[in-house]
């Protein structure tokens, strides 16, 4: 499929669009859900010597941002493969 049609640009758009929004979606629960609204519960629970909701509020959303920048890249490769517009 490749984008010799604007129906084939706008479902490439809507789904780049909707993972996007599904990844951004995951990064805002982990932050604000688990740092910030969760983290009397996670505080019952020890991660290396520290309190889990600590931990999340300090590192552990980063590295779920940074875990997300991969997946995004890995989803990304394949949905412009779907729809022949990859790179070389």
């Amino acid at each position: 499929m490749s984008f010799s049609s604007k129906e084939a640009a706008q479902a490439y758009w809507r789904a780049n669009i909707r993972w996007l929004l599904t990844l951004l979606a995951i990064w805002f629960a982990v932050s604000y859900g688990a740092g910030i609204l969760f983290v009397d519960q996670l505080n019952n629970i020890r991660l290396g010597g520290f309190k889990l909701g600590f931990w999340f509020a300090q590192q552990g959303s980063i590295y779920t941002f940074v875990l997300l920048i991969f997946v995004y890249v890995r989803v990304m490769n394949q949905l412009d493969k779907k729809f022949g517009v990859e790179e070389e």
